[in-house]
């Protein structure tokens, strides 16, 4: 069984890398391994240290779920992030996923992250910020995750008419993101040189 702090700073290293989905309770015992009142104790404890010191996350819980959000005293320094020019380029995370969008659409945000081996909430966010990708209802399945597209921006900012037009993969599995990345490098180099 691990010590208070150890414990305190497992959770956190646990909810950081869970990211936006976050995890319950029952979730970190299971992981931790430890009795439900010790995880207790040791959340309340993150809570309040995270209250009391000078950081910029604090530890939420909305329903049974618990992660880390933005104080919101930060909202206006994170919202400059978020407002990038939109002639900025595109990093490779972001092309990657625009790359599997577009070859693999409609396609889950899960399904995204299986093909990366990485999260995509990031890209993803970019992405539908820059209205190069769309929501396409809901996969029936369970918990019937969002569906996601490209959009007209996208055939447009590429200069495609319709998706027919993307090159075909003839490519493993393995090969076929870094080649799909690659494409939209050379487009939007070429779009940036004009």
């Amino acid at each position: 069984m691990l010590k208070d702090s150890n414990l305190e700073a497992a959770i956190e290293a646990l909810l950081f890398a869970s990211g936006d989905d976050g995890m319950t309770i029952r979730q970190l015992q299971r992981v931790l391994e430890t009795d439900l009142k010790q995880l207790a104790e040791a959340l309340n404890k993150l809570s309040e240290r995270c209250a009391k010191e000078n950081r910029g996350l604090g530890l939420m819980k909305s329903g049974d779920i618990y992660f880390f959000a933005t104080k919101p005293v930060f909202a206006d320094i994170c919202q400059k992030l978020f407002e990038t020019p939109q002639q900025s380029r595109l990093s490779q995370a972001s092309l990657e996923t625009l790359a599997i969008i577009a070859y693999r659409q409609p396609i889950t945000k899960t399904e995204i992250e299986e093909i990366r081996g990485v999260k995509s909430d990031r890209s993803v966010h970019t992405l539908m910020q820059r209205e190069l990708i769309e929501e396409a209802g809901r996969k029936e399945t369970i918990g019937r995750p969002i569906l996601f597209t490209t959009s007209k921006l996208f055939l447009i900012s590429f200069g495609l008419t319709s998706l027919e037009e993307l090159p075909p993969l003839d490519l493993s599995e393995s090969d076929a993101t870094e080649t799909e990345a690659d494409l939209f490098f050379k487009t939007l180099n070429k779009e940036q040189q004009k």
